[in-house]
């Protein structure tokens, strides 16, 4: 597979979903770092329908950082990308590593034409409101009791295309 990307200081490096022994790596860090409990037939679902869109971050050997994530139609004109998990490992967070991901997944969904990227967050989570706030998304809507712990979710969305302005 091919290395998306290789940080020229550090030496860690990004590369797409290759197989089952990624996703063993991916399990675990993501239980770890997200409050919800995936069962793994959801990891299969993303992994195996949009392997391009599971991304990896590699410190020698080690599986520092992931990004999973799909892409589909949404509506008659519209491709609507989705980030469904992102962690990076404790020891290795605020080094870009999870800004990273999110860059190189969003540009791989403007490959495939997509238009818009959504996903969710913790209200509660303000290192995640910043990182993606700073990447340009822009809170869209407040979930209610989204979260199984019964925390509250903000969507935020990134529009990649120019609006079809309607006049009414």
């Amino acid at each position: 597979m091919p290395i998306l990307y290789t940080d020229p200081h550090s030496g860690i490096y990004v590369r797409p979903y290759r197989d089952e022994a990624d996703l063993q790596q991916i399990v675990p860090l993501i239980a770890t770092d997200l409050s919800e409990p995936y069962s793994i037939y959801t990891y299969r679902y993303f992994i195996y329908n949009w392997p391009k869109l599971c991304l990896l971050a590699f410190s020698d050997e080690e599986c520092v950082g992931t990004i999973v994530c799909k892409l589909e139609p949404y509506s008659q004109d519209t491709i609507r990308g989705y980030i469904a998990m992102l962690a990076v490992k404790e020891g290795y967070r605020r080094q870009g590593i999870g800004s990273r991901l999110v860059q190189l997944a969003v540009r791989l969904m403007l490959d495939d034409k997509c238009d818009e990227v959504t996903l969710e967050t913790e209200i509660t989570n303000k290192s995640a409101l910043a990182l993606y706030e700073r990447l340009g998304f822009c809170r869209d809507k407040r979930l209610l009791r989204y979260y199984l712990n019964g925390v509250d979710a903000f969507r935020l969305k990134l529009w990649l295309t120019p609006k079809k302005w309607v006049a009414s």
